[in-house]
């Protein structure tokens, strides 16, 4: 498991490409790359704070439960802090399996935990202020289904 938490930009098709290179007697890798949008027209950043340490312990720790609830070979967790731009990649998960079902759901678990439960904090900067993003009834209501 590959477990990444970086200030630095990444590259998607690198990250991606490499992962699938190291999979051997997979048949699947899934990826999915989050991006900061801009809802509301006025965003100029995102600014994401976390506890080193703290966060790639708690990841690490999920990526072990989606190992143990599905059958998958590998994973990679990859995740920015520090000062984000609107379309910039804020985070990455693959998965690889020997079938595609083990990846996709593996996948939708690490992005479901990432969103709800994953130790990083996100502020919202606009030409009127910042705030702090609130935890979303919808990203908890995801986690019910595991």
């Amino acid at each position: 498991m590959d477990i990444r938490v970086q200030e630095a930009p990444f590259d998607l098709g690198v990250e991606a490409n490499a992962f699938a290179a190291r999979q051997s007697g997979m048949g699947a890798v899934v990826t999915f790359t989050g991006i900061v949008r801009d809802l509301g027209g006025d965003l100029s950043a995102m600014e994401i704070e976390h506890y080193p340490g703290m966060t790639e312990k708690a990841l690490h720790a999920i990526a072990d439960e989606a190992a143990n609830r599905w059958q998958i070979g590998d994973a990679l967790i990859l995740h920015r802090h520090g000062r984000l731009a609107p379309d910039e990649m804020i985070m990455m998960v693959a998965t690889a399996s020997r079938h595609r079902a083990d990846a996709f759901q593996a996948a939708e678990f690490l992005m479901d935990f990432l969103k709800s439960r994953a130790p990083f904090w996100k502020k919202e900067v606009t030409d009127a202020g910042a705030d702090w993003v609130a935890a979303r009834t919808e990203d908890e209501d995801a986690l019910t289904r595991w």
